[in-house]
């Protein structure tokens, strides 16, 4: 899986997206200068809770330590810090979220807990919709409404937003501590309906541009095992991105949309993209 620092072909993700076979998969990096890192959170907890261990940097530790009084306690906390975030400008031409949305996709993924994504889809004056991944307990009794329920098929003027981590509106979906790490594997490796029909046929039909992680990072690796596990090794890549080239990638990706790639874009201090026939090579001094 090419990334950042090989070439990408933006020819070919160009290709897809406009014949509908790609599905933008959004991690933490696409809010990259908008939500606090997640080590910057965990080392504050720990630090506040006393937090014993030498990993303070680990959210899903000291979040799992927070956890022991009280399972919701980290779950509530981190609901009140993203309160006091405010919308980012989606109207910034390398805004992530922006980017994506004027971007004729039916269907986005994401890890994180945030609505940007439907926030920016709504700038675009676009009705999109919200859906949770079920791996969490509830009632036998009271299932969570899914859009699904009805006749709903996602459009590029009404896409659904597919949280697989869980929303920060919803406490209990958030997948945040080492316990639900585990719980969200062992959930999703038995449970073959977890997934809503149109999300599994987007993994399994449609390459994934991977936007916010790295390859090297566990988190990553473990969704990308997972998935393959849960549709029988039929997900695939087509580009990952890791956190801190997010915002570069997606103006590139934005600028391969709107036209032939011949020309060199300055993006910020230090970092320049040099598009040639639809192929867009990168070089940084950050």
């Amino acid at each position: 899986m090419p990334n950042m620092h090989e070439e990408i072909d933006w020819e070919l993700i160009v290709d897809r997206i406009k014949s509908g076979q790609c599905t933008p998969f959004l991690g933490a990096g696409a809010c990259y200068g908008e939500l606090p890192l997640a080590s910057e959170i965990a080392e504050n907890w720990a630090k506040d809770y006393g937090y014993p261990m030498k990993d303070f940097t680990d959210l899903a530790r000291v979040a799992e330590f927070l956890a022991i009084k009280d399972p919701l306690a980290p779950k509530e906390k981190l609901r009140k810090r993203f309160k006091t975030v405010p919308t980012p400008d989606f109207m910034k031409e390398d805004e992530p979220h922006g980017v994506l949305a004027d971007l004729p996709f039916p269907i986005y993924i994401t890890t994180n807990y945030d609505d940007f994504m439907e926030q920016a889809l709504k700038s675009r004056n676009k009705d999109p919709k919200s859906e949770v991944c079920l791996w969490y307990p509830y009632p036998s009794n009271k299932k969570p409404p899914s859009v699904f329920d009805s006749d709903y098929v996602p459009t590029p003027e009404k896409p659904v937003v597919f949280h697989l981590h869980g929303r920060i509106d919803i406490p209990d979906s958030l997948v945040l501590t080492e316990d639900d790490y585990l719980d969200f594997l062992k959930k999703i490796s038995e449970e073959q309906a977890l997934l809503p029909p149109p999300i599994e046929e987007a993994f399994t039909a449609n390459s994934l541009l991977f936007l916010g992680y790295w390859l090297a990072d566990w988190n990553f690796r473990v969704i990308f095992r997972s998935l393959k596990s849960y549709l029988g090794g039929k997900a695939s890549a087509v580009a990952t991105c890791p956190s801190n080239w997010c915002r570069k990638a997606t103006f590139c990706l934005k600028t391969a949309m709107n036209g032939p790639c011949n020309t060199s874009t300055s993006i910020s201090s230090g970092s320049k993209y040099k598009f040639t026939g639809g192929h867009a090579k990168t070089s940084s001094r950050n």
